[in-house]
């Protein structure tokens, strides 16, 4: 096994002379490169079982989630977050999220969906 050279000390020049403020900042700095594209692939990427997961972690039961992610997979709005589909439907209606969910499972507000999600005239908030 090769043993890595010890540079410690010429690599931490630079950070010896920096103040707690700088130190705080730099680290704060260097947590956000890591972090970043976690974050950003997180919000790139999601796939029917994570937002069932999502679902029911919000309290749908297994049988829901699947039949309102397949519904918003069928919207081509999966990208958008089953839990934030139906969070901002209950938002915009001012009921529960539970409420929403079986609203939108029984094939209302579908239009209010696509209005919120598709960019459409948010002054129309008819049922399909």
């Amino acid at each position: 096994m090769k043993e890595r050279a010890d540079d410690f000390q010429e690599r931490s020049k630079k950070l010896q002379s920096m103040t707690d403020e700088e130190l705080d900042n730099y680290f704060w700095n260097l947590v956000g490169k890591v972090v970043d594209p976690l974050v950003n692939l997180a919000e790139t990427h999601t796939s029917p079982s994570i937002e069932r997961s999502v679902l029911l972690r919000m309290g749908f039961n297994s049988l829901q989630a699947k039949a309102l992610v397949d519904k918003i997979v069928q919207e081509n709005l999966l990208s958008k977050g089953a839990g934030n589909v139906v969070y901002k439907i209950a938002k915009q209606k001012n009921i529960g999220i539970m409420e929403a969910g079986e609203a939108l499972l029984n094939g209302r507000f579908w239009d209010d969906v696509e209005n919120i999600f598709k960019g459409g005239d948010s002054s129309e908030t008819t049922t399909k």
